[in-house]
């Protein structure tokens, strides 16, 4: 019937009815990329939800399965990245197996990949020389460029936190970039993604700090096929996007103003490598399909009224993200579980999550309403939410 009881901030229930009833159409149906902008969804895993071991975490047939999902959208995957719980639950190991796989996948159906090189298997918190931090890169990006695919220089912890000044920064970024063999993706995550990354290119001022990530990518310009930020700043995206190199692309990776920045102005526009395309893919590749066609009208219409349930997922403390994206594939029916990587399923609440709910349905993002419903009831349930009548 399209309708469920849901919790209120003050303990009691009311009943919402689905203002979409029907079952969400797919209107691409091949893995053809999107022409009038390069568009990546950094993607999650899906746990394995009975790993008794920390090298039993993912199951890979769904986890590959949403891949292909991903591709047959006409999305690149942005593999490894933070949205795979990268730092956050996922260890190196595992990362290692999954670009591998992936890859291997992505090349069986001619879909669009890139993988996440970090130094994430040196311990946090301690600080290293930049000789241990620049061998920490070379291992990850070795390993991705040997299974093919094309690189993304993720944000390193180490390094924000082993660095001195903006010439350490040079000297390590300058080191790898000498040795890819393509050019590579740059990666600015802001520290409300990971509070570990404050004073990321050696300055807390950001516009200081784009000034000397400026500087490298001018310096290496012919290694870089851009850099994606996630600042949550459009005016700081823009302002950078109009002083990069013309060779090299604007990623965004905000997930606030994504539909505006993807757009553009009368200057330019940004490309885009986010996390929230992993929720919203279907409605955000028809979007993309109508902007391919000049469509801008219905590009719009679809895009906007994502932004709502994008600012809700990505709400402080943003790095919990991940949590809506996950609980998103399990109200579609992309897993049969509620469950992630290090139990990271309990960082929101049920308000949230009832919020969640209500925004998908809004956004048009529930490929099947009816399923969504059922998927939301065992969860109201353990929260006593209970569906016969609203109680307190």
């Amino acid at each position: 019937m399209s309708t469920i009881y849901l919790p209120a901030p003050d303990g009691t229930a009311f009943h919402y009815h689905l203002k979409n009833k029907e079952p969400l159409p797919i209107s691409k149906s091949t893995a053809d990329p999107f022409r009038s902008r390069t568009a990546y969804a950094a993607a999650h895993v899906v746990a394995n939800p009975f790993s008794q071991s920390k090298r039993d975490v993912i199951d890979w047939e769904l986890t590959l399965h949403y891949r292909r999902h991903l591709w047959s959208l006409g999305f690149s995957v942005a593999e490894a990245m933070d949205t795979a719980q990268r730092g956050m639950g996922l260890q190196w190991e595992d990362a290692k197996e999954l670009i591998t796989r992936s890859v291997n996948e992505a090349k069986a159906v001619g879909g669009g990949i890139a993988c996440g090189a970090g130094t994430d298997h040196l311990r946090d918190d301690d600080h290293f020389s930049l000789e241990a931090i620049c061998e920490a890169y070379e291992e990850q990006v070795a390993h991705i460029e040997q299974a093919g695919s094309q690189v993304i220089l993720m944000a390193s912890r180490a390094l924000a936190a082993s660095a001195r000044s903006p010439e350490d920064y040079e000297l390590v970024y300058g080191r790898i970039l000498k040795q890819v063999s393509k050019p590579v993706i740059l990666h600015w995550l802001g520290d409300m993604f990971d509070p570990k990354l404050a004073g990321y290119w050696g300055s807390s001022d950001l516009d200081e700090a784009m000034e000397n990530c400026l500087a490298i990518i001018r310096n290496y310009e012919n290694k870089i096929d851009g850099i994606k930020i996630s600042l949550l700043d459009d005016q700081k995206e823009i302002k950078m996007r109009r002083l990069l190199p013309a060779t090299v692309k604007m990623y965004t990776g905000d997930d606030f103003n994504y539909p505006s920045l993807i757009e553009g102005d009368e200057v330019g526009y940004s490309h885009a490598l986010l996390g929230i395309f992993d929720g919203i893919a279907s409605v955000a590749s028809s979007a993309l399909g109508d902007l391919d066609s000049g469509n801008l009208a219905d590009y719009r219409k679809k895009m906007n009224v994502t932004v709502p349930l994008s600012r809700h997922i990505f709400q402080a403390p943003t790095y919990c993200y991940k949590t809506g994206i996950v609980f998103l594939a399990y109200l579609n029916g992309h897993q049969p579980h509620f469950r992630m990587v290090a139990g990271a399923e309990s960082t929101r609440s049920i308000l949230h999550l009832s919020q969640l709910f209500q925004l998908a349905d809004q956004a048009n993002v529930l490929a099947d309403p009816e399923l969504a419903i059922e998927r939301m009831k065992p969860l109201l349930q353990l929260a006593g939410v209970h569906q016969i009548e609203a109680v307190k």
